[in-house]
C-alpha cells in the first residue's frame, strides 16, 4: 500500500513538472510540507522524491531541499568543438571592448558579464573585516606585504586544499592580483615569445589576448561541453608546446568539468614530457553536486602543475585576491612578482584571509552555490522556451556560465548589436577563440538573482534571435 502510494503522489508531482505548473528552477515543497498536505509518513514523502529524482525531475541541494531540474528531450547539449588551427587569427580586440564597454552601465542587463551581482555577495560581513583589518594591520594596511603574500591568507588558502587532498602550505602559495595575475606570472616564468601553448577551445577571451600580447603561439584544442578537453587531441600535440593552460573544473565559457581520469591522464602525459600546466581552478568552489571536484593539481607528483585561483568569482570581484601554487617553479613564480609587482595590495588580502579564517567562506558558498544551481536550471527553462528551435545549450554543474549554440545562420556578433539596443549585453561566441568559429554561439552568465524582469530579457534576447532566421 505504501509503495502505491508513494508512486501516486510522484505520479502528481511529475504531471505539474511536466505541465509547467512547477517550472525548471522551482523549489519543491520541503519533505515536512509533502507529509503534512498528504497526510503521509516522512519516510513515504521521502520515497515519493527518490522516485522523481531517478526520473530527472527533480535534484536535491545540500542542505537546501529539492528543485525542479526537467529539461525537455529537444534541448541538446551544444557540440564538441573543432578547431582547424590552420585557419588564419582574426582580431577580436574590438569585439571585446565593444562588449566590455558596457560593464558598468547598470541600466543594462548584462547577461555577459561573468561574476555575481553584489544582492548574492556578504558585502556587509567583508565590510566588517576590512575595518577590522584596518585595526590590526601596521600602519592599517598602508605598509608593504612580503613578497610571497599574506601569511595567514596563505595558510588559510592551504587549508582549503585538503577538501581534494591538496595538502598544500603556506609556503607553497604565492599570492596575486587575481587568478588571470597568476597566469599571467605562470606564462611569463615558463615561455618566451615565440613559444607554443595549447588551451581548450572555447576558452576564455582573457587567456588568449594573454598569451597573444606575450607573442605565444595557441593551439586550440577540441573540447566537449560536459568532459573538457580530449585527452587524445592534447597527445597529439605534444612535441609542440612549451605549456598547456586549462580550465579544468567548470570551464568558462562552456562550463564542462574534466573527470578524474582524464585529469589524470592529463598529467601523466605532460609530466613524461616535462611539460607545465597552469590549471585556472577559478570555478572549483561553485559547484553543484555533494563534494568538489579535484583539480589537475591533486594528481601532480612531479611539481608541474601551476595551481591557481581567487575570490573574484565568489566573495569579492574588486578586490582582485588571488593565488598560485607554483610546484617546482616557485623561485620563479617570486622573481615575477618581484619585477612586475613588488608586493600585493596589503589591505584587501588581509580582509580575505580574516574572513576566510572565521569559517565564512563556506557559509557563503552554501547559499551562492544553492542560488547559482538553481539560477542554471532557470537559465535552460527559458532557453528551451523562448528562444529559436534546435537551439542548445550546456549543462553545467557548477559555475556562472551557460553556453548556448544557434542556428548556424545566427550570428551572435549582430545578435549583440540588435540586443545591445534594448539594453542586454551577451558575449558573442566569437570571443572565446582566435580562429574564425563560434560565430553561431553565446556565452550568458547567470550571476544575477532571478526575478521576472530577467525571465522577460531573456524571452525578448530569444525573439531578437527568432527575427535573424
Amino acid at each position: 500500500m505504501k509503495e502505491v502510494l508513494y508512486q501516486k503522489i510522484s505520479a502528481s508531482l511529475s504531471e505539474q513538472i511536466k505541465n509547467g505548473t512547477l517550472k525548471t528552477g522551482d523549489k519543491m515543497p520541503s519533505l515536512r510540507t509533502l507529509h503534512k498536505e498528504y497526510g503521509v509518513s516522512m519516510n513515504t514523502a521521502i520515497q515519493a522524491y527518490l522516485e522523481l529524482e531517478a526520473n530527472g525531475l527533480i535534484v536535491s541541494r545540500p542542505q537546501s531541499g529539492y528543485y525542479v531540474s526537467y529539461k525537455p528531450a529537444y534541448l541538446s547539449v551544444p557540440s564538441v568543438s573543432t578547431p582547424s588551427n590552420q585557419a588564419k587569427s582574426e582580431s577580436v580586440e574590438t569585439l571585446i571592448s565593444k562588449v566590455y564597454s558596457t560593464l558598468s552601465n547598470k541600466d543594462v542587463t548584462r547577461f555577459s558579464l561573468g561574476v555575481p551581482e553584489n544582492e548574492l555577495l556578504p558585502i556587509a560581513k567583508l565590510n566588517k573585516e576590512l575595518v577590522n583589518a584596518m585595526r590590526d594591520l601596521t600602519g592599517s594596511g598602508t605598509e608593504y606585504e612580503e613578497i610571497q603574500g599574506n601569511r595567514k591568507l596563505r595558510r588559510d588558502i592551504a587549508r582549503l586544499t585538503y577538501t581534494w587532498n591538496g595538502n598544500l602550505s603556506e609556503d607553497d602559495i604565492v599570492t596575486t592580483a587575481g587568478a588571470m595575475n597568476a597566469i599571467s606570472f605562470g606564462l611569463m616564468a615558463l615561455t618566451q615569445k615565440g613559444d607554443t601553448i595549447a588551451v581548450e577551445s572555447p576558452v576564455y577571451f582573457g587567456i588568449l589576448q594573454l598569451a597573444k600580447s606575450l607573442g605565444l603561439k595557441v593551439i586550440e584544442l577540441p573540447t566537449h561541453p560536459v568532459a573538457g578537453i580530449e585527452p587524445d587531441a592534447l597527445k597529439k600535440v605534444l612535441s609542440k608546446i612549451k605549456a598547456c593552460i586549462l580550465v579544468s573544473n567548470f570551464n568558462n565559457p562552456l562550463g564542462s568539468c574534466m573527470p578524474d581520469e582524464h585529469k589524470m591522464e592529463v598529467v601523466k602525459m605532460l609530466s613524461e614530457r616535462g611539460i607545465p600546466l597552469i590549471e585556472d581552478d577559478l570555478y572549483g568552489d561553485v559547484y553543484f553536486g555533494n563534494s568538489r571536484p579535484k583539480p589537475c593539481k591533486a594528481f601532480d607528483e612531479e611539481g608541474l602543475v601551476l595551481w591557481s585561483g581567487s575570490v573574484s568569482k565568489t566573495l569579492a570581484p574588486g578586490y582582485r585576491v588571488g593565488w598560485l601554487a607554483p610546484g617546482k617553479f616557485k623561485d620563479k613564480i617570486v622573481h615575477q612578482k618581484l619585477i612586475h609587482t613588488v608586493s600585493s595590495t596589503t589591505i584587501t588580502q588581509e580582509t580575505i584571509a580574516n574572513f576566510l579564517e572565521k569559517g565564512r567562506y563556506e557559509h557563503h558558498l552554501r547559499k551562492l552555490r544553492t542560488e547559482l544551481h538553481a539560477n542554471s536550471l532557470q537559465f535552460a527553462r527559458a532557453v528551451a522556451e523562448y528562444f529559436p528551435e534546435g537551439s542548445k545549450i550546456s549543462q553545467p554543474q557548477g559555475g556562472f556560465m551557460l553556453w548556448v549554440e544557434l542556428d548556424k545562420r545566427i550570428d551572435t556578433t549582430e545578435l549583440y548589436d540588435l540586443a545591445i539596443r534594448q539594453k542586454i549585453s551577451i558575449a558573442p561566441g566569437r570571443m572565446f577563440s582566435l580562429q574564425n568559429q563560434f560565430t553561431n554561439c553565446m556565452r550568458l552568465s547567470y550571476g544575477q538573482r532571478w526575478s521576472e524582469q530577467i525571465d522577460n530579457k531573456l524571452k525578448q534576447l530569444g525573439r531578437i534571435a527568432k527575427g535573424l532566421l
